[in-house]
């Protein structure tokens, strides 16, 4: 007979999500979804915490963080699950002459592996590049494998510094290309929020209708 503490014993990893969809509807955020990305950047852990701002910051960092993003300069990301929830989000910070970026991002932890941080920096990378910055730095932990992972794939200059990793990536001009490949991204993914309130709205409803009994 095992041990109880065997690891021979241990359950079982719980089962992975399916993979992403080819195509991620990416949502622009603005000012009237500062209480949807605080909600967001609340309910990371704290090891979630510590990768995405370098410390475990408490409710109040969170929230006095949220209200001071310049929505006006900055751009915030956000990829939404079928109930509207704010799974993973971007923040791409720009310098005053918009020639420089700063990028982090935050994926919740049951919707890990599913391409959503590879797809926010993809994102971010095409709107910097739009906005004329030269460069996008990233700031991570050294644990933050995933991420290091997709910076150094995109051809970014890495280097250590103590416990964490600073990532320099050199953003080409932009093009006609890329400003008609995110107008058009912009207009799908505003589409495919709306399409899914009104499957939400329409779920709300049918729950209210069917008898408890029969649910």
């Amino acid at each position: 007979m095992r041990a109880q503490n065997d690891p021979l014993e241990a359950a079982a990893p719980p089962p992975k999500l399916p993979p992403a969809p080819y195509w991620l509807p990416v949502r622009n955020l603005g000012p009237r979804h500062a209480p949807q990305v605080v909600a967001h950047l609340q309910s990371l852990g704290d090891e979630d915490r510590h990768l995405r701002f370098g410390q475990v910051a408490s409710d109040e960092q969170i929230a006095h963080y949220v209200q001071h993003i310049p929505f006006e300069r900055d751009k915030l990301f956000g990829i939404f699950d079928t109930r509207l929830q704010l799974v993973a989000m971007a923040h791409l910070a720009f310098s005053e002459d918009s020639h420089q970026t700063e990028f982090g991002v935050s994926v919740l932890a049951h919707q890990r592996g599913r391409g959503f941080g590879a797809r926010l920096f993809e994102h971010a990378v095409v709107h910097g590049r739009n906005r004329g910055a030269l460069s996008m730095t990233i700031h991570l932990a050294r644990e933050n494998q995933s991420m290091l992972a997709i910076v150094k794939k995109s051809g970014a200059a890495v280097r250590f510094e103590g416990s964490d990793v600073v990532a320099d990536l050199a953003l080409p001009e932009d093009t006609l290309g890329t400003h008609l490949g995110a107008l058009l991204e912009t207009q799908a993914a505003e589409w495919d929020y709306r399409i899914k309130a009104q499957a939400l709205r329409l779920d709300r409803i049918w729950q209210g209708m069917v008898p408890v009994a029969l649910r």
